[in-house]
């Protein structure tokens, strides 16, 4: 119960969490209506770069979802050029990540980091259809142990200014597993092709946890 209360928080959000500390201590001693209000952007500041535990449905049959936000978009496209995938078709899922959204990104189905590939970027809003081509985004193309392949693309958003990753390539993984975050709003696309969509537009949904498609 205190850990569903009070999950631990990413590694990347300790310093964020220092400085409002002191800032609001500092505050306090000024103004207690100005000290009040860092207090609650402390607890906001917590509760951006929480990093609960997620329970994987452990199945490689399904892809789970990559990120926590709001099904945007579902449709079929081309593969991103920047992984020489523009010929082929794809189903793409988009997940628009708020800053209220826990923002620890997660693989969907076990496989291995084939290639990483970072782009920098323009920082438009990422509920955009252009924030694909145009925003700062990193790309991940996995080999799962069903023998596809699929695409994520960690996308920053209007107040996002950095992506962090946390695999490399080579490595292997398993369904759940943490790949990276982006830091303050932000959006997921995912690539996939021969399965099944159990998501739907609008929906919203939980990383590591929530169907996105199946075999």
């Amino acid at each position: 119960m205190f850990n569903t209360i009070f999950p631990k928080i990413h590694k990347e959000g300790y310093k964020f969490l220092a400085i409002s500390i002191l800032v609001t201590f500092i505050i306090l001693f000024f103004s207690k209506f100005l000290g009040g209000l860092f207090i609650l952007v402390t607890f906001w500041v917590y509760y951006f770069f929480r990093d609960p535990d997620r329970y994987a449905i452990n199945d490689d049959k399904y892809l789970v979802s990559p990120a926590d936000g709001l099904i945007t978009d579902i449709s079929e496209k081309s593969g991103p050029e920047e992984l020489r995938l523009e010929n082929t078709s794809y189903t793409k899922v988009s997940i628009f990540m708020n800053v209220f959204n826990c923002h620890v990104n997660r693989v969907p189905s076990s496989g291995k980091v084939e290639e990483i590939f970072y782009k920098p970027g323009k920082f438009l809003n990422a509920s955009l259809d252009k924030a694909s081509e145009e925003n700062e985004r990193n790309y991940f193309k996995i080999k799962l142990v069903t023998g596809e392949e699929i695409i994520i693309v960690q996308i920053a958003g209007l107040i996002a200014r950095r992506i962090v990753c946390e695999v490399e390539q080579g490595q292997d993984l398993k369904q759940g597993d943490r790949i990276g975050m982006i830091r303050f709003g932000s959006r997921v696309d995912i690539y996939f092709k021969n399965k099944k969509i159990l998501a739907k537009l609008g929906q919203n949904v939980v990383a590591g946890e929530s169907l996105i498609a199946s075999e």
